[in-house]
């Protein structure tokens, strides 16, 4: 039976002090692996960080919802400490404290991360994180009113795309350096969903507004400055659903299947205001959702399953596979040719053959002239140069294969150094199914990619179904069985073997089952 929910909210910022830097919590070994142009860098912050907390209490219990403006949760040994804000030990010593202090139990609480990560080091200390957010649960238990909550959704299409590139020779790519474009086949699909979690007063006054969304906050601070401490467009829209919806209204974000999506702005490094206007683009399409929505008395239910994911084992036979492959790309580049192009050479032919592939040494009446002749050495010079610059461009793509190939190899090695460094054949996983209304949440600790969301959307019972990814734990890359054999970026920095999909799938069919009872 539907009952009346009582709902409190608070939100605390999180933020580290400027003034450090940002490589100071680092290990050496953690340091090979931050971009150089960090290392020694102060501390910038361009809008602060925040932890929203959501207490909800149907009369049978509490749940308590916390969204952290943060990369991920719980993530120093999984990341070899580069992932330094969130210590191992968070969640299960938050939950301790939240029981002992609220008596809500460890398995009712969640914490979600936003994704933003422009700098290694952005929060406050550890001991500071738990004492702030138990701050904002004690002031959101405070403050607990009668609510109704509806569910919904909004459509975005326009402003991501999936950034994984299938190549026709039957692999896949993602991000810079990017392959020749004439080798490119397709990109995967994105979810363009909005899925939208409404909660009013009883005078139907707004009170809260939870959106998911599957993205990868890499645009970077509204101020439109990059390597600076910000919430990235996740600030924007909240900030943009609370000054439209007014009345002390708390917006949170919960990451959706975003794991192979970007933003479509992402490589607009020149388009000023990019952060702004995906977030205000992105806030209008939640809105337009909300307005749909209508509200009344809601059930709460929570399912948690503590599960064990397999460590893969192939890494170092697929190093093994791309080092070979980098002894033939390079005994490739070992030519016989007496004569090679240096760039400087290069550049002015390339620009000469590609203004007029037809006439590119002299004008055409030389070539028509020559022709009435039977002189055929303007056309033989030009099948030369043709050739030579093709020699050229076929050394850069194998180049650029290489450097591809040697950034896989430098994540493999990282992955399987972790898996090395924590010695088990599984690792331990909690997935949640959190059913709130019509509404329910599967909360995983991995990067969901989108293909993972269908399939969960397909499999579930209920009318509105969504993947809250990055919470309560952190596991990197979660990449369907499929992906595998194609090496894209999400395998290479995937530390689960193949099989985790089926035990996922599996896990969540029997969350379903017991919401549903």
């Amino acid at each position: 039976m539907s009952k009346t929910i009582y709902a409190g909210v608070s939100k605390i910022e999180i933020t580290c002090e400027e003034g450090g830097t940002y490589d100071a919590l680092l290990s050496e070994k953690a340091k090979k692996h931050i971009p150089i142009e960090y290392l020694g860098t102060t501390l910038k912050i361009d809008d602060p960080l925040f932890a929203r907390v959501l207490v909800l209490d149907d009369g049978l219990g509490k749940i308590v919802l916390v969204t952290m403006d943060v990369t991920a949760i719980g993530a120093r040994t999984i990341s070899q400490n580069i992932l330094s804000d969130s210590a191992d030990d968070f969640m299960p010593d938050l939950r301790k404290q939240i029981e002992k202090e609220f008596n809500i139990p460890g398995c009712r609480v969640s914490v979600s991360a936003s994704h933003t990560h422009q700098a290694p080091r952005m929060l406050c200390d550890d001991d500071a994180q738990i004492a702030r957010i138990l701050g904002a649960i004690r002031t959101a238990l405070q403050n607990m009113v009668p609510v109704t909550i509806g569910v919904g959704s909004g459509f975005e299409d326009t402003i991501t795309f999936n950034r994984t590139l299938m190549l026709k020779n039957g692999t896949d790519h993602t991000l810079s350096p990017f392959p020749p474009e004439d080798e490119i086949e397709r990109l995967r699909p994105v979810d363009p969903e909005i899925g939208i979690l409404r909660i009013d007063k009883l005078d139907g006054s707004p009170f809260a507004v939870i959106y998911n969304f599957g993205c990868h906050l890499l645009l970077g601070s509204p101020k439109r400055n990059s390597g600076h401490i910000t919430a990235d467009h996740v600030g924007v829209t909240l900030k943009y659903l609370e000054d439209n919806l007014g009345g002390g209204t708390m917006a949170f974000f919960l990451q959706g299947s975003g794991g192979d999506v970007n933003e479509i702005f992402n490589y607009d490094l020149d388009k000023r205001h990019r952060t702004v206007d995906f977030g205000t683009t992105l806030g209008e399409s939640v809105l337009k959702g909300y307005r749909k929505i209508s509200t009344g008395p809601a059930e709460i239910k929570v399912v948690c399953k503590n599960i064990a994911f397999p460590f893969r084992k192939d890494i170092p036979n697929i190093i093994s596979a791309i080092k070979d492959e980098q002894a033939m790309l390079m005994a490739s580049l070992n030519t016989s040719y007496a004569y090679l192009l240096s760039f400087k050479e290069f550049l002015p032919l390339y620009l000469q053959y590609s203004l007029n592939p037809d006439y590119p040494s002299h004008l055409s009446l030389r070539y028509l002239r020559a022709a009435e002749c039977g002189d055929k050495s303007i056309k033989e010079k030009d099948d030369r140069n043709r050739l030579e610059i093709k020699k050229y461009l076929d050394r850069i793509r194998t180049m650029e294969k290489m450097t591809r190939n040697e950034l896989k190899i430098s994540m493999l090695k990282k992955h399987q150094e972790v898996i090395d460094e924590i010695g088990t054949a599984t690792i331990p996983a909690e997935i949640k199914g959190i059913k709130i209304g019509d509404c329910v949440y599967i909360a995983t600790p991995m990067e969901m990619l989108v293909e993972v969301g269908f399939n969960v959307k397909k499999m579930s019972p209920f009318k509105y179904t969504y993947i809250a990814s990055i919470s309560n734990g952190y596991l990197h890359y979660a990449p369907p069985a499929s992906y595998y054999r194609r090496g894209g970026y999400e395998v290479s920095e995937c530390l689960l073997a193949p099989e985790w999909e089926n035990i996922f799938y599996n896990v969540v069919k029997d969350i379903f089952t017991e919401l549903e009872k």
